[in-house]
């Protein structure tokens, strides 16, 4: 691992949020008060410290952003004010922007016009994917009666979300083995490992994607940010299995009484997204929080797409319905039905991969990079010794 010395490190860093960061004299309160720190993992103590001296490399290898969850005690008990937890943020956003070779990640938390910009792309791209169906006559507009699958095939609009998706699906799994590559160290490079161990641990990837347990840990008083953040995965991870796995079925003309599974998997999804986003941008707007206190244009977004997106989506499914009854609703549920898709593309566009998104992947890959790492000391898997040269 390289040690060389990067002094503009710190400046940078504060272009990602650092909030007063040089104001650490590393006395180690930080450390010594966070509920999920332990020997192996000193933080925010050390990356603060890796952060000042500029030793870029050490933060690029080092999982420790990933571990705080942001309980914000370190803040609050910090006796320079420093804000430690917003630096660990901060990092985190860093990280973020490093693991994203296309440099989108960095003009995402750096430029908020480049932010608008990418939104506004996505969404006209969008559009002119529903012009182009009118013009050429793929799509129908029927004007007596609402037929949401006339004015957009469903086949279609599959084929453009399944496209959209494998793009980010790429860029996720890209950025995410360069995560890996960086986080994973001379602990499991220069080790021969079988195959059978990286697949043994992948249990605690999906556990820690599923459930996010670390955040009960965080906070063991009161383990309402844990259950509002379960919600919000667990409501954003059933929507996107309807729209990319079962669009097909959940995209339909067809009226279902309200016991059917269509409708009250969709009404429970949306429930929680529209409580947990709603609740998320309540807080930041309040500032009451630690968490929330210096929250950044970016931190809004994705809640923000999130609303837009649950409320739209209930409303063209509530529109639907009340066309049954009136052809006055078939513009209505055409016009909300585009502003729809263009939230969501727009949202997916400038959040998955790079954006806050990014947390629900590099959180549980963390826990799986530890875990292989344990696990590796645990069996003693000894070290490949080069071969001699000739």
């Amino acid at each position: 691992m390289s040690d060389r010395i990067h002094p503009e490190l710190l400046l940078e860093l504060k272009k990602y949020g650092a909030e007063n960061i040089e104001a650490c004299f590393n006395c180690g309160n930080c450390t010594a008060i966070c509920p999920l720190t332990n020997d192996g993992h000193p933080y925010p103590r050390n990356m603060i410290r890796l952060a000042q001296v500029g030793l870029k490399d050490r933060l690029l290898a080092s999982t420790d952003p990933w571990l705080c969850y942001y309980c914000g005690d370190c803040s609050e008990t910090c006796p320079k004010g420093a804000e430690p937890a917003e630096s660990m943020m901060a990092l985190r956003r860093w990280l973020t922007a490093q693991y994203d070779r296309s440099g989108h990640g960095s003009r995402f938390y750096t430029s908020e016009r480049s932010v608008w910009f990418a939104a506004l792309r996505a969404t006209l791209v969008t559009l002119a994917f529903f012009v182009i169906l009118q013009l050429s006559g793929f799509g129908t507009i029927v004007t007596d009666r609402v037929a949401l699958n006339s004015f957009a095939p469903v086949m279609l609009v599959w084929g453009f979300v399944l496209l959209h998706f494998a793009y980010l699906g790429f860029r996720v799994l890209s950025n995410a083995m360069r995560m890996f590559q960086l986080t994973a160290g001379p602990t499991l490079e220069s080790r021969k490992i079988p195959l059978s161990l990286f697949l043994g641990e992948l249990p605690t990837l999906v556990t820690h994607f599923v459930t996010q347990r670390r955040w009960r840990e965080c906070d063991e008083k009161d383990h309402s940010r844990w259950f509002k953040h379960l919600l919000l995965v667990t409501g954003y991870v059933t929507m996107l299995m309807l729209v990319v796995v079962l669009l097909w079925w959940f995209q339909t003309d067809n009226l279902y009484p309200l016991y059917h599974p269509q409708r009250w998997v969709g009404y429970l999804a949306t429930a929680f997204l529209v409580y947990a986003s709603a609740d998320a941008l309540i807080g930041r707007r309040r500032k009451k929080d630690q968490l929330h206190r210096f929250s950044q244009p970016t931190d809004w977004l994705f809640p923000a797409f999130i609303l837009v997106g649950a409320v739209t989506g209930i409303l063209v499914h509530s529109f639907r319905y009340l066309g049954a009854v009136s052809a006055a609703w078939a513009w209505p549920t055409y016009t909300l039905y585009v502003i729809h898709v263009m939230a969501m593309i727009a949202m997916l566009d400038t959040e998955v991969g790079v954006g806050k998104w990014a947390h629900l992947i590099y959180r549980p890959l963390t826990m799986y990079v530890e875990a292989l790492k344990e696990k590796v000391k645990t069996l003693e898997i000894p070290a490949e010794v080069p071969a001699p040269a000739d």
